[in-house]
């Protein structure tokens, strides 16, 4: 009831339906009402799965056969799998210091990679001139409704799950689509009846890539040289950035600027103490959290949304942990 096309017009794919977690670690520090929406466990490991599933539904009712991406990583791996499950051809624009796990998976699923030399709004550019050569779809964010009307599900199914809205939801913003899309979905629930109030979201940026935090105290976008190493958030300018500013303002949303060594700082925590393996990207919404959490009340109901595996970023996630070396006897082991 929730998305524009017929069921029959979908992949044949598990997509969405993700866990709520309620990790115990953080009963230790206090808060007894924290939650974890794992997108993680998506079929190509990222909540980017929700808009290419859709996008993919469209280009099969309109039997479209190819589908035309700009990505970091994320949604060009999750375009290119789901294109696999749809029998849909998929073109990928990559920057070229995509992380070698997302270029590997999307190569994988059989995806027609074009490398391009600078970084992700370069690669944007391209496949959007690209797309309009060719007249094919594009499912660029924010280019495409249909990747908001994909991720506002993932709100959907954190109001089912918990049977009622959230109080707080933190979650990681580069583009701003994720952010958009589930305010979409707070919203539409909201005025359906069904939420007594809309949630605040605190949107997490690092300080290598705060744009829409700084068009939210300045008013207006400003051109950045982003460079932070959660690929996923690290934008120059944000596509879905004024649709984001103008939702974080209606709602009184905030944003949380955090350092990439608190970030990775966070990637270990989550995974040690939780046992959810995130990027970096997705960890800056634990990050964020713990930088705001002492003006948070501890009964409050809060939800952190983990929006892609670790195991598309090895070499970042290699940054903060000690490998083992090599023994030689059973006198070494301490």
């Amino acid at each position: 009831m929730y998305l524009p096309f017929e069921e029959k017009y979908f992949p044949n794919i598990k997509v969405g339906n993700t866990p709520l977690i309620k990790p115990e670690y953080f009963n230790s520090i206090g808060f007894k009402n924290i939650f974890i929406k794992d997108d993680s466990l998506n079929p190509t490991g990222s909540l980017k799965d929700r808009a290419s599933y859709l996008v993919a539904a469209c280009a099969r009712k309109f039997n479209i056969k190819e589908i035309v991406v700009s990505s970091t990583g994320n949604a060009g791996s999750s375009m290119a799998g789901i294109g696999a499950a749809s029998g849909i051809k998929v073109k990928l624009f990559v920057p070229e210091k995509i992380p070698k796990g997302k270029l590997v998976q999307a190569l994988q699923y059989g995806a027609d990679v074009v490398m391009v030399k600078g970084n992700y709004d370069k690669a944007y550019d391209f496949s959007l001139e690209y797309s309009e050569r060719k007249k094919l779809l594009s499912r660029n964010t924010a280019y495409n409704p249909l990747t908001i009307e994909g991720k506002k599900t993932a709100a959907i199914e954190i109001f089912e799950e918990l049977g009622r809205e959230p109080d707080y939801v933190f979650l990681p913003a580069g583009d701003g689509v994720i952010l958009g899309g589930v305010y979409k979905g707070f919203a539409e629930l909201y005025i359906m009846g069904r939420l007594k109030r809309m949630p605040k979201i605190f949107a997490v940026q690092s300080d290598k890539s705060p744009a829409i935090a700084n068009a939210l105290n300045e008013g207006d976008f400003k051109k950045i040289n982003a460079n932070s190493i959660a690929d996923s958030i690290n934008v120059d300018v944000p596509k879905n950035g004024y649709y984001a500013i103008s939702m974080l303002r209606k709602y009184e949303g905030e944003c949380v600027i955090v350092k990439d060594e608190d970030i990775l700082d966070a990637q270990i925590l989550l995974s040690s103490k939780t046992g959810i393996f995130a990027e970096p990207a997705a960890a800056a919404s634990l990050s964020g959290f713990m930088k705001v959490k002492e003006k948070i009340d501890k009964d409050k109901i809060i939800v952190l949304l983990i929006t892609g595996t670790g195991l598309k970023d090895i070499e970042n996630a290699s940054k903060k942990i000690k490998f083992p070396e090599p023994i030689k006897s059973m006198d070494q082991i301490k």
